[in-house]
């Protein structure tokens, strides 16, 4: 029985010559890794960044220049800003795994994944149902959101932990822009009975991405729009249920087909209806479906 021939070619003394030979010994010093986990991701990412570098015929030169780039992103990285976060982003990186972990949700109709992005914080403050997380004032038509929380079923969910965060609408959160009070247009809402609360807001507005850094430079070479159309932020938070973030976009925005990040996608993207009860105001309903699985709560980019 005949085996695939092995081309690779090694030294008289075992060391690699060819880039076969190099992974394979790369991969060897792989093999003692743990938890099992980062061995698989480990192999995989060898694997392709010595794939891409053939297929791109890469020059020692060209490494370095992109080396540069990912040490500047990490410089560029701060308590205001994590241009980690935002590399991702704008590669698609970010939206692909969202949509992949979710996919058990998605198939069932339930609520798709939307970017945590680099503006979440620690410590929202704690609101009641109703309340308005408009700190400062807020130039705008104001906008009710009703939110309800649920499970693959249907059935609600309670004392979930929902923050809800957004630009302002001049296309500013409120870490970026010294006009605005501490914590506005940021709430942390716990849901009752029915699974469901309520908060007022204003209409936010869209916003480019932070270009100040390395990932500007990257969209400029890309000749690419950095902007964002006019969006909510959301993580719902239950015990025995996997954390979910999303974001509900403004389907009257300008750029909800350019999104830079990718993110609006799906049914995410919605029209904001005019209020029930009072005719100057808008209207907005979010359904929020979890899965059951361990209760993982990711780091805060800001504290």
């Amino acid at each position: 029985m005949s085996s695939t021939p092995d081309n690779s070619k090694k030294s008289p003394q075992g060391r690699p010559t060819d880039a076969a030979t190099l992974l394979k010994t790369v991969l060897a010093e792989n093999v003692r890794t743990k938890p099992e986990r980062l061995k698989v991701i480990i192999d995989s990412l060898v694997k392709h960044l010595h794939a891409f570098a053939l297929d791109t015929e890469l020059t020692y030169e060209e490494l370095y220049v992109g080396l540069d780039f990912l040490n500047k992103v990490g410089k560029a990285t701060g308590p205001e800003k994590d241009e980690a976060i935002l590399l991702s982003d704008v590669l698609g990186l970010s939206t692909l795994v969202q949509l992949q972990d979710a996919k058990r949700i998605i198939e069932h109709g339930g609520t798709e994944p939307g970017l945590i992005g680099p503006f979440w914080r620690a410590n929202h403050p704690v609101l009641p149902s109703g309340a308005s997380v408009c700190v400062s004032h807020n130039t705008g038509p104001k906008l009710e959101v009703a939110v309800k929380v649920i499970d693959l079923e249907g059935k609600p969910i309670s004392n979930a932990i929902v923050d809800a965060w957004q630009a302002s609408p001049t296309g500013f959160y409120e870490n970026q822009d010294p006009e605005q009070a501490d914590m506005n247009l940021r709430g942390r809402f716990i849901t009752d009975a029915t699974g469901s609360f309520t908060f007022w807001t204003v209409r936010p507005a869209g916003y480019p991405i932070p270009i100040d850094g390395p990932v500007g430079v990257l969209l400029e070479h890309q000749e690419r729009n950095p902007m964002r159309p006019a969006h909510i932020h959301f993580i719902a938070i239950a015990q025995g249920y996997r954390v979910l973030s999303t974001q509900i976009f403004d389907e009257a925005d300008p750029h909800i087909d350019t999104d830079v990040v990718f993110g609006a996608v799906g049914s995410l993207v919605r029209k904001l209806s005019p209020h029930p009860k009072d005719p100057q105001s808008l209207y907005l309903e979010v359904s929020i479906t979890l899965e059951p699985g361990e209760t993982r709560v990711p780091k805060p980019p800001i504290d």
